[in-house]
């Protein structure tokens, strides 16, 4: 994550086989797999779908869709994309065939949400692949590249602090919570250290993830 404005967090978690999964599903060009993006994102008052169909004209070029009414998911009980004017949400339940073009695709519509959310969120991207090795991220989007990174550390603390509940004592998940907040903050500062000097810092971090369907 880049210490820009407006830029999106990225998180990928593979199962079974790791890297080696996401490499071979990029050299294969002609192969098509589900994908399943998920989430609710808080958007400004004054934000129009116009604006939203505007930040999302990659994704929606890539279905061949004009608008967001269109954008439905292969499944009939999920809603697709839709934006509630009304409660100033954008929420998310698409499932659908796609290329190897696509991860990059989502990440770059997803980002251009940034300017119009009202605060930071993350966004779930499934891949389901034939033989079994999915892929499961978070791509977080936020107002400022502060409130994502506050997003990202306060979900770490959380799938950390649940793993550990398992064998361990509240007191003892707050020691490990402790150590992962210094964690970030510390990466914190050397991502805007490095963007003030004009470098860029890649995302960190690949953790296994079971196989899961939202839906």
């Amino acid at each position: 994550m880049q210490g820009v404005a407006g830029a999106a967090g990225v998180e990928w978690k593979y199962g079974r086989t790791f890297v080696a999964a996401a490499y071979n599903y990029d050299l294969e060009s002609n192969m098509r797999i589900e994908v399943h993006v998920h989430g609710t994102i808080p958007v400004r008052a004054e934000t129009s779908i116009s604006q939203v169909e505007a930040a999302l004209r990659p994704w929606l070029r890539y279905i061949d869709e004009d608008n967001l009414v269109d954008a439905r998911s292969v499944y009939e009980d999920e809603p697709g994309i839709v934006f509630d004017a009304k409660g100033k949400v954008l929420e998310i339940c698409w499932t659908g065939d796609v290329g190897r073009g696509f991860r990059e695709l989502i990440e770059e519509a997803l980002q251009a949400l940034c300017p119009y959310t009202e605060s930071a969120v993350e966004i779930e991207v499934s891949y389901y692949h034939d033989d079994g090795q999915d892929e499961y991220g978070m791509v977080f989007v936020g107002p400022t590249p502060e409130s994502i990174h506050e997003r990202q550390k306060s979900r770490m603390i959380d799938d950390v602090s649940g793993v550990l509940a398992r064998h361990f004592t509240e007191a003892e998940i707050g020691e490990v919570a402790a150590l992962v907040n210094q964690l970030f903050e510390r990466n914190w500062t050397e991502k805007t250290g490095s963007a003030q000097s004009g470098s860029t810092t890649a995302p960190r971090g690949l953790t296994p993830a079971q196989r899961r369907r939202l839906h």
